[in-house]
């Protein structure tokens, strides 16, 4: 008897747990905006430079033509001669270039920097960052910082709130999550400065971080194992609508600072409703907290329509339930233990680069969404649309195809059409955003892949803290892409040519994972170096889980890099702790 049968006798999945998913999935649609708000509040507008301050109106009466005509004479042609160059502008006026036949040597022109400024063309954006702070041709690198520094604060508050919510328990950090998102979110879109915007950005990564950890937890902890499979999997779409949701909305205002207020100002409802969970029983009764926990199934059972079991449920039923779940807290694994034994060390160091060359080129497809020359709403709309077949094609594969054919497939596909985009010419647009798509789709179905695959390797005894090892790798992946979109500077080819090269060398190292297709859960580590040597394991009276359970979108999971530890004490939701989000 454990506390999966305690949640059965109150109700099962019951009124209380139908409200209880729905109001913790909610701030999941905002969830999306916080990752890929970048993409909109620090676009780049196209820009050229300003024209010398002194220079006066008359020329352009005096030589009658418009004033996209007139800008030829003081911005030179850019590289491809097609658009006038962003960053440099003539040192002298060149009128001599509007006449019809002229034959000017431009090549011997000298041009300087753009020491008045930028002027940014507004019919895309209003405002973004890239125009108010000038982050453009020589400052452009710190565009992609942003992106960067925010993802350095998901992955400090993964760290921070994962510990702090054992200390403290899953609903107060909860709630504290929400407020701090909600308060500096909010504050960000006030920003006098570029420092003061990336110290906000980083902040709120941490309290991102802080709503997906313990929303998961908080979330699977009073919910039945039978329904995880169905409940997250239903869950995990809240991002995938979340990113059609964040398109509309920066369609809709076209300013970073108002677009960043309504991306943000949503959390204090979630603040103010937050107030009405209860505290996972699981973790009040690992903590010495034995009445509160039975308060709060008392309340579970009377919101589910089940009142006679408030009389029938004591304090001692409760510890003779929860009896099993007391004595393994006792026993603990750390990190070390992953990489001791061959079998492990050898699945640790293939899922380690699954997981960031997954994410890595996650991210370097949804963070540059302009390159394709295509309305940015657009793609944006195009890019959360195409995660839904992406996940069901997942599901088919997993089930005919195994585990390890699936996942080197679709990094494999998913590095061949990255590659493939690098040859299409960038005016057939039509054919370099399907391809992207096609990219997009593969990678969100690895992400699908490997957390279930993860979840199946690892054993039941290490399961959750192995989880957490290996998806911060993830979140080291979607630091690291921003960054090298800084390298189409040296190479317009050069990021593809990385995006891709890191999903090749990772699909040939998730074919050295074994295959768990319909393969019975390791235990122990024991298990797992037997199943590694060919021979079959010691039989067990009791599977850990069922194989589908631990489904989770990949978007979400860059966002719970610790989620595992935090839960590792929990036997009754190993390996399933986070699939709800």
């Amino acid at each position: 008897m454990g506390f999966a049968e305690l949640l059965e006798e109150v109700g099962g999945f019951g009124r209380y747990q139908w409200l209880h998913v729905t109001l913790i999935s909610l701030p999941g649609l905002m969830m999306a905006s916080q990752n890929l708000i970048n993409n909109f509040v620090s676009g780049i507008p196209a820009h050229h430079c300003s024209l010398p301050a002194n220079y006066s109106l008359y020329n352009l009466s005096h030589n009658q033509v418009d004033e996209k005509q007139l800008l030829k004479a003081f911005i030179p042609l850019d590289s491809t001669g097609n658009r006038l160059d962003r960053c440099r502008r003539y040192v002298e006026p060149q009128w001599q270039l509007l006449a019809a036949n002229s034959s000017a040597n431009i090549s011997q022109l000298q041009t300087e920097e753009c020491v008045d400024g930028w002027t940014f063309d507004r019919s895309e954006f209003l405002a973004t960052t890239v125009s108010e702070w000038d982050l453009v041709c020589s400052l452009r690198p710190l565009k992609q910082m942003i992106q960067t520094i925010y993802m350095g604060g998901v992955l400090t508050g993964a760290i921070i709130y994962g510990g702090l919510s054992d200390r403290f328990g899953r609903r107060s950090v909860l709630i504290w999550s929400y407020l701090q998102l909600g308060v500096l979110g909010c504050s960000s879109a006030l920003s006098p400065s570029y420092s003061a915007y990336c110290i906000f950005r980083f902040l709120s990564g941490m309290a991102v971080s802080g709503v997906i950890l313990n929303g998961v937890s908080l979330k699977v902890e009073w919910i039945p194992t039978k329904a995880r499979t169905l409940v997250g999997t239903l869950t995990s779409f809240f991002f995938t609508f979340g990113q059609m949701v964040l398109a509309g909305l920066a369609y809709w205002l076209r300013d970073w600072r108002k677009l960043q207020v309504v991306a943000c100002a949503p959390h204090f409802l979630f603040f103010a409703y937050s107030w009405w969970y209860s505290e996972s029983a699981r973790w009040l009764v690992l903590n010495r907290r034995s009445e509160d926990a039975l308060k709060s199934l008392h309340r579970v059972a009377r919101i589910n329509g089940k009142p006679e079991m408030i009389n029938k449920l004591t304090l001692e039923v409760l510890q003779s339930h929860m009896n099993k779940e007391i004595e393994s807290s006792r026993s603990s694994f750390t990190a070390y233990d992953l990489l001791k034994s061959r079998g492990m060390r050898r699945i640790s160091i293939c899922l380690i680069a699954v997981w960031f060359s997954t994410s890595f080129a996650y991210y370097g497809l949804a963070m540059d969404l302009q390159k394709f020359g295509v309305s940015i709403y657009l793609m944006q709309i195009i890019f959360g649309a195409v995660d839904i077949p992406a996940k069901l094609l997942a599901l088919g594969m997993l089930s005919y195809l195994g585990r390890r054919v699936s996942q080197a497939t679709c990094l494999f596909l998913s590095a061949f059409i990255i590659f493939a985009n690098i040859f299409v010419p960038t005016d057939m647009q039509t054919i370099r955003t399907t391809l992207a798509c096609l990219g997009k789709g593969f990678t969100s179905a690895s992400f699908t892949t490997v957390y279930l695959y993860t979840g199946e390797l690892y054993p039941t005894v290490i399961r959750q803290t192995g989880m957490g090892f290996v998806s911060t790798m993830a979140r080291v992946g979607s630091m690291a892409a921003p960054a090298v979109l800084i390298l189409d500077e040296v190479l317009p080819a050069l990021p593809s040519i990385v995006y891709g090269g890191a999903a090749v060398l990772a699909g040939c190292f998730a074919c050295f994972l074994p295959e768990t297709l319909n393969v019975p859960l390791p235990d122990t580590i024991e298990d797992v170096e037997e199943k590694w040597s060919g021979r079959s394991p010691a039989p067990r009276q009791k599977e850990g889980m069922s194989l589908q359970e631990g489904m989770v979108s990949g978007d979400d999971i860059g966002m719970v890099s610790q989620g595992g530890v935090a839960l590792k004490e929990l036997k009754d939701t190993e390996g399933t702790g986070l699939n709800a989000l």
